[in-house]
């Protein structure tokens, strides 16, 4: 861990600490949430997820502009579900497992849009590139369970996935969409 990512652990950590007691509980439930991604190969469609996340929520929907999210992917957790393809995507020339092990993000604000919408900005980090993004969340509450949900297109080549001969654009497109269903508990009621 790099010392900027410490130092944003130990925000983000305080942040959470912080935070009032309704915070305390809300975790996420890997089992019943996805992060799932789109990429195009010579213009077919190559679906793939992520077997490995988390999040850490510190959020009041009544507040949204004091919450914060962190969340984090374990990039060798990344599948496409081919042996061969899997194989190349913890490689240097795409996600670099051993040197990146982990792609992130973290919240800067959080903005209400009504009806259980949301705007969440904040700091992608991929391969040690940042992009700030703006990530549109939809929440819906069933029982006990807060799902939020959302999808964000990004550039590849913006965070260096697909280096070298991989960079051209017309083998593996440049547009690559990230779809995701997290599902917690402790939010309280929208």
């Amino acid at each position: 861990m790099n010392a900027s990512s410490f130092v944003s652990s130990l925000v983000l950590g305080a942040a959470v600490l912080a935070a009032p007691a309704a915070f305390a509980q809300q975790q996420l439930v890997p089992a019943q949430s996805e992060l799932q991604f789109t990429a195009r190969q010579m213009g077919v469609p190559l679906e793939g997820h992520f077997k490995k996340f988390d999040a850490k929520v510190a959020f009041d929907p009544a507040k949204p502009d004091t919450s914060k999210i962190s969340f984090t992917v374990d990039t060798g957790s990344a599948t496409l579900g081919s042996r061969e393809t899997d194989a190349e995507l913890p490689k240097p020339t795409w996600f670099n497992v051993p040197k990146f092990p982990q792609a992130a993000f973290e919240s800067t604000t959080i903005k209400a849009l009504g009806g259980g919408k949301f705007e969440v900005a904040g700091k992608l980090t991929i391969k040690g590139n940042a992009q700030n993004v703006v990530v549109p969340v939809t929440l819906a509450q069933s029982g006990a369970t807060t799902t939020a949900t959302g999808t964000l297109p990004i550039k590849r080549l913006a965070f260096k996935i697909g280096e070298n001969e991989w960079a051209d654009t017309s083998m593996v497109a440049d547009d690559v969409t990230v779809k995701f269903k997290l599902a917690l508990t402790g939010v309280a009621k929208l």
